[in-house]
């Protein structure tokens, strides 16, 4: 048997595994996009946790304290881009100094990019790339209002009451 001595890969050699390739990355780039979205609304949804409870602590901090008038705002710093950064301040002679007022330790990014959140008035909006999820504080509460562009209540309702 004669036995030749080969240096290089064949051509279709090459063009079997540029296929399977080709299958791999079909498959692949589609799962990891979702697994992307899916742990952006996770994200989303811990901060909003994380952020009532805070509100619930604060608010019976302040009672323990005498404060009975409720949590009114939870301030943003737009020329910082932070979200979530302080309570609102009881009037006098109730004061409280900013730095006991904080409601995350590290505040979320503020804008309207996928992932951020945005403040208008009382309402907060968590946005994603098919549209967003606004909440409106009221009553020592953040409650779900509405879906905001593509996004629909009943999916807002999936993400974040669950």
């Amino acid at each position: 048997m004669y036995l030749k001595n080969q240096k290089a890969f064949t051509m279709l050699e090459l063009v079997f595994v540029i296929v399977i390739i080709g299958i791999l990355s079909a498959v692949a780039i589609p799962k990891f996009s979702a697994t992307r979205d899916s742990a952006t609304f996770t994200k989303s949804a811990s901060t909003l946790a994380a952020v009532r409870s805070s509100i619930a602590m604060e608010r019976q901090k302040r009672i323990l304290h005498g404060i009975f008038g409720g949590i009114t705002d939870l301030d943003a710093d737009p020329v910082a881009g932070r979200m979530f950064t302080t309570f609102n301040n009881p009037p006098a002679p109730n004061a409280i100094p900013a730095a006991q007022r904080t409601v995350l330790q590290y505040p979320v990014r503020g804008g309207n990019g996928d992932g951020q959140w945005n403040k208008a008035g009382l309402v907060y909006t968590a946005f994603f790339k098919i549209g967003g999820c606004s909440f409106t504080l009221g009553g020592s509460r953040l409650s779900l209002t509405a879906g905001v562009g593509g996004m629909s209540t009943a999916k807002c309702q999936e993400i974040f009451e669950n």
